[in-house]
């Protein structure tokens, strides 16, 4: 051990990515989950402060995303020491922009940097998805990978878990308006169906399959004729005032696509350069505007680095 106390940021994400849902994710660059985590002499797990947002975050450690992938490292590891953990919440909860996932995975990564890391990243994942469990109430892994890992994520399946890290074009830039107020992911998930008709079901797998490829690819075109979700964002775009016409204002503005983040309400639109995104991101703004009256624009390429150590 070298030191007794570090600090991380780990990324905010997109998941679902249009077709993919709870199957693609990618990470951005802003905004970003602050950490500190330091060993103590006193025995047991306390989160001692948490900033930033204020929605209410437990300090319950059983409660708590950062605290149960503590728990459960440490328990893996049979080790009874003292962890203390201070969370600076950049990323909103109930954003849509994976802030659950981003505390669940900031813990557990810089637990394992001050004890010289005896997990890898893929071992990590099963103590992130834990905490990401107690948020969400199930464990999904859209968010919590690409967070973990960085780049642009399909999890090809979870019994066992299968992780696929995928190339994308490097021009790849995206923007998200995030609509103040929050939608909680467990509530979201109930509007989902639990069928669907077969025709809608090959439907969505051949656009998720043509987004795929057209990330391979770096074909834009087929990027565009892809991003039509049939499953979530139907379901979910009730939730998001205005949302078909910040989509369109998007497209029109020369967008790649444009869909839900996540549970939303932050919507998310590709584009294949930085002053697209900005371009894109002032309608989408301005039409969200109309309803919503406080709006946040993030502009990023794909981060591919995932969580990263800064003190």
């Amino acid at each position: 051990m070298k030191s007794n106390s570090i600090k991380v940021i780990a990324p905010a994400t997109v998941s679902n990515v249009g077709p993919g849902f709870d199957i693609m994710g990618f990470a951005i660059n802003t905004p970003v989950e602050e950490m500190t985590v330091r060993i103590s002499d006193k025995p047991g797990i306390r989160i001692l402060k948490i900033s930033g947002d204020k929605s209410g975050l437990p300090f319950d450690i059983k409660k708590n995303t950062a605290a149960v992938a503590v728990t459960k490292m440490l328990a893996s590891l049979k080790l009874k020491i003292g962890v203390e953990i201070e969370i600076r919440k950049m990323i909103i909860s109930g954003s849509g922009l994976g802030s659950s996932a981003a505390s669940a995975v900031a813990a557990p990564v810089a637990l394992n940097e001050l004890l010289d890391r005896p997990f890898t990243k893929q071992e990590l994942m099963e103590f992130a998805l834990e905490g990401e469990k107690v948020a969400s109430g199930s464990i999904h892994a859209d968010n919590v990978a690409p967070c973990l890992f960085g780049g642009f994520i399909l999890i090809r399946g979870y019994k066992p878990m299968d992780i696929i890290p995928l190339s994308y074009p490097k021009k790849l830039f995206c923007t998200v308006l995030h609509p103040q107020f929050a939608i909680k992911t467990s509530d979201a998930r109930k509007l989902i169906r639990k069928n669907y008709p077969l025709k809608e079901v090959v439907a969505q797998a051949g656009n998720a399959g043509g987004l795929i490829a057209g990330l391979l690819k770096s074909d834009y075109d087929l990027i565009r004729r892809s991003m039509n979700d049939l499953i979530a964002e139907p379901a979910r775009a009730k939730l998001i005032p205005g949302f078909y016409k910040i989509k369109e204002a998007a497209l029109n503005a020369g967008a790649v696509g444009c869909s839900i983040s996540g549970s939303g309400p932050a919507v998310f639109a590709f584009c294949t350069s930085e002053n697209d995104a900005e371009k894109i991101g002032r309608v989408m703004k301005k039409i969200s505007s109309e309803f919503v009256k406080k709006n946040m624009i993030y502009i990023s390429n794909i981060n591919s680095t995932g969580p990263r150590v800064i003190g």
